[in-house]
């Protein structure tokens, strides 16, 4: 997968709408399959600075059920990258006309431990603004020095996400 150019956008109120309305177009595809569909990563943080590019965590029964409709997928503009370096996920992204990410959609089966990783760290920073705002600070440091590099944005900020996701998993656990 191409990296693409890092831009940090102010925070922009309609990307819950707009996340919404994406899951509701894979759902129409995925029919019973779908357990849940979940707005994840940055832009489902209201007020957090965000590269604006929706992270979606549409939940199946059955990965073998969803690769059947790889093809539909990518009908609806998504190009599928499989697994993605993580196994048991299912990875799609979509781009406009000129090549700007629109949306990560990151494929789970219902029973993967993944699952809770994502939700307890989006969870966590919406209960812990302090701590969002620091994650804000780590994303635009990591951006000014990667600005033409996803992937070496996505390297640069992964130590102080690995830390706060194991913070997030022990709150998480407590909360249930």
């Amino acid at each position: 997968m191409p990296s693409h150019p890092v831009i940090i956008s102010t925070y922009n109120p309609d990307w819950p709408e707009l996340a919404q309305q994406e899951l509701d177009r894979l759902g129409q595809l995925l029919g019973s399959n779908l357990v849940a569909g979940e707005h994840i990563g940055s832009t489902a943080l209201p007020g957090l600075a965000a590269k604006p590019v929706l992270d979606l965590m549409p939940v199946v029964h059955s990965l073998e059920a969803l690769d059947r409709h790889r093809s539909a997928i990518e009908a609806l503009g998504y190009e599928w990258y499989g697994e993605h370096g993580l196994p048991q996920r299912r990875f799609c992204a979509r781009t406009d006309a000129n090549g700007n990410r629109l949306s990560n959609v990151h494929f789970f089966a219902s029973t993967s431990p993944d699952i809770r990783r994502h939700l307890a760290f989006r969870d966590y920073l919406r209960a812990h603004p302090a701590i969002a705002d620091a994650y804000q600070v780590e994303k635009r440091r990591a951006a000014d020095l990667h600005p033409l590099d996803s992937l070496a944005y996505n390297l640069e900020k992964a130590d102080w996400v690995r830390e706060h996701e194991a913070d997030a998993l022990n709150w998480y656990t407590k909360k249930q």
